[in-house]
C-alpha cells in the first residue's frame, strides 16, 4: 500500500525531544482557543455529527502500479490510500505518493453501493506530497477546506480514511491536535523528486488520532467538519502518532489544479522495453527493432484491443517504432479517445495490425 513510514531510528530520537531531523520549531504564543467551535452536532454525539458530513465526501483511492519482477519483466502492483472531494463535478484531493507511478487510477465512494470512476492527475506538489484528480461525474458530495493557522494544541480532530484496506468503507478515528509546526522526514523511494529518497515534510500537525496504512490523503477534520489536514505520515513502531499536511499550505496548489488543469494525455497502456540484438536472440523475437510489451494494465486500452506480454509493437498511426522512447514520442503527439492502427509482432512471429482507442495518461511523469 502507498503509505510512508518514518524510520524507527528517528521515532526513538523523537521520544527524547531532541531530533534536529524530527522535531518542532519555535512557536510563538497564540490567541487562546474559544472555549467551543462550531458545531455540526444538532443533538447527536459531536463525532458522530461530524462524520455523517463528511463521510459522503471521502472516498478511495486505488494505483494499478508497474513493478520490476525478480526475473526481470513487469508485473503489476496495487496501492490503496483516501482521498476527499473538494468539487461536486469531481475534483478530488490525496497524496502524491498515494498515485505516483501509477498506470491507472480507480477512485470509489464510500457510499453504501460504491460508485467507482477512473480518476487523472490534474495538478499537484509531489514535492509537497499533494496530488489533485479528477473523475468524470457531477453533482457529487463535498467537504469544507478549513483552517490550520487557527489550530491550538489540544484541540479536538477526525481522521477519516480506508485504513489497512478493510472492506466495508472507511476508518473513523479520533484524538487531538498533539503538536504543531512538525518537521519530518519519511522513506520513500518511489518519489523522483525527493532526495535520496526520503520526503521532507515540514509545517505538519501531530496527531494522536491513529493514522495507518491505507490513511494517506485522507482528510483529518475538525468538529466544524471543515479540512485542517492532510493524513500523510505514521509509524508502525510508534503509538499515538500521526501527521497531516496542513491544509492551509497546500490550498494554492489545490486552486492551481482548479483553474488550470493539466492537459489530459494519451495513453496504451503498456509497460515496454527496447528491443535490441540480444533481446531478440534471448526470446526469440522475429524482429531487432520495436517496443516489447513486458506488461499491460487491467482494462487498458492495448488489453481491451488484444495486445499482450510478449508481443512487440513496431508502428503506431503509420509511424515506426524502434525502441521504447520512440513508442512514448508517437503517444505523446496523439490524443485520448483517438482510434489508431497498432502494428505487432506477435510471440509466433505473425505481424498484424489493431485498431485500439488510447485512454486518458492517469499521471504525468512528473508533477510541478
Amino acid at each position: 500500500m502507498r503509505k510512508l513510514l518514518i524510520p524507527a531510528v528517528l521515532l526513538a530520537v523523537l521520544a527524547t525531544a531532541c531530533s534536529v531531523r524530527l522535531g518542532s520549531s519555535d512557536q510563538s504564543p497564540g490567541t487562546a482557543a474559544p472555549l467551543s467551535q462550531p458545531s455540526l452536532s444538532g443533538g447527536k454525539e459531536p463525532v458522530e455529527a461530524v462524520v455523517q458530513r463528511v463521510l459522503p465526501a471521502v472516498v478511495n483511492v486505488t494505483s494499478d502500479i508497474f513493478q520490476q519482477s525478480p526475473t526481470g519483466g513487469a508485473q503489476q502492483g496495487q496501492g490503496v490510500g483516501t482521498g476527499f472531494i473538494v468539487r461536486s463535478d469531481g475534483v478530488v484531493v490525496t497524496n502524491c505518493h498515494v498515485v505516483e507511478g501509477a498506470s491507472k487510477i480507480t477512485v470509489s465512494t464510500s457510499a453504501a453501493k460504491p460508485q467507482e470512476y477512473d480518476a487523472r492527475v490534474i495538478g499537484g506538489d509531489c514535492l509537497h506530497d499533494v496530488a489533485v484528480l479528477k473523475i468524470d461525474a457531477t453533482n457529487l458530495p463535498t467537504v469544507d477546506l478549513g483552517s490550520s493557522a487557527s489550530l491550538q494544541l489540544g484541540q479536538r480532530v477526525v481522521a477519516l480514511g480506508y485504513a489497512l484496506a478493510l472492506e466495508g468503507g472507511p476508518t473513523v478515528t479520533t484524538g487531538i491536535v498533539s503538536a504543531l509546526d512538525r518537521t519530518i522526514q519519511a522513506q520513500d523511494p518511489s518519489c523522483t523528486v525527493c532526495k535520496n529518497g526520503a520526503r521532507t515534510y515540514t509545517g505538519v500537525i501531530q496527531t494522536d488520532a491513529a493514522i495507518n496504512h491505507g490513511n494517506s490523503g485522507g482528510p483529518l477534520v475538525d468538529m466544524a467538519g471543515q479540512v485542517v489536514g492532510i493524513n500523510s505520515a505514521g509509524d508502525d513502531n510508534a503509538q499515538n502518532i500521526g501527521f497531516a499536511i496542513a491544509i492551509d499550505s497546500v490550498k494554492e496548489t489545490i486552486s492551481q489544479a482548479e483553474s488550470d488543469p493539466l492537459a489530459p494525455t494519451a495513453y496504451l497502456g503498456v509497460s515496454t522495453q527496447s528491443v535490441n540484438g540480444a533481446m531478440a536472440a534471448q526470446f526469440q523475437l522475429n524482429t531487432d527493432a520495436g517496443a516489447y510489451v513486458v506488461g499491460t494494465t487491467t482494462d487498458g486500452p492495448a488489453a481491451s484491443a488484444g495486445i499482450g506480454q510478449g508481443d512487440v509493437i513496431v508502428a503506431v498511426d503509420g509511424k515506426t517504432v524502434s525502441s521504447a522512447d520512440d513508442l512514448g514520442t508517437i503517444l505523446g503527439g496523439l490524443k485520448p479517445g483517438q482510434t489508431v492502427s497498432v502494428e505487432i509482432v506477435g510471440k509466433d512471429g505473425t505481424k498484424r495490425s489493431i485498431d485500439v482507442t488510447l485512454g486518458s495518461r492517469p499521471l504525468p511523469v512528473t508533477l510541478p
